[in-house]
């Protein structure tokens, strides 16, 4: 009994609850991208469906990242983090962005195979993963420092 109790103290207690979950957003929208333009050079349309399940994780993941980064901002730094206006900015961004891909191409599925979309469509995954990829730039920064 006292092993349990120590896996659940290890896991909610010594080690910060936001470092397992960083890393799906990053992940989710770098694989969404990579989907995205594989299924432009296959024309692809499953490729094309596996980066919007991709955005969407990204979308869900990135909330729980939120949550999780401003617990740990809470518990871990005691209110006292360096950059964490600047996080928390893009983090909202990073989130809407992803929600409002994943929500257009919901209600219209065929956003990528429109040239007048598609231009479009493939930017904000690339933005997505920029921003995903920034965030976790600064928060090394943060825990590891410049």
């Amino acid at each position: 009994m006292e092993s349990i109790t120590g896996l659940f103290n290890t896991v909610f207690d010594v080690h910060p609850w936001h470092v397992p979950t960083v890393h799906f957003p990053i992940a989710l929208t770098g694989i969404g991208l990579l989907f995205l333009l594989l299924a432009l050079w296959q024309r692809n349309e499953a490729l094309e469906r596996a980066a919007f399940y991709n955005v969407t994780l990204a979308a869900l993941s990135t909330l729980v990242a939120g949550l999780t980064g401003y617990r740990d901002y809470i518990v871990r730094f005691e209110g006292d983090a360096p950059y964490i206006n600047l996080k928390i900015f893009l983090a909202i961004t990073l989130f809407v962005l992803t929600a409002v891909i994943a929500l257009v191409r919901w209600r219209q599925s065929e956003v990528f195979w429109r040239p007048t979309t598609m231009v479009l469509y493939i930017a904000g995954f690339a933005a997505s993963f920029i921003l995903a990829s920034a965030l976790g730039f600064i928060g090394g920064v943060i825990l590891y420092g410049f």
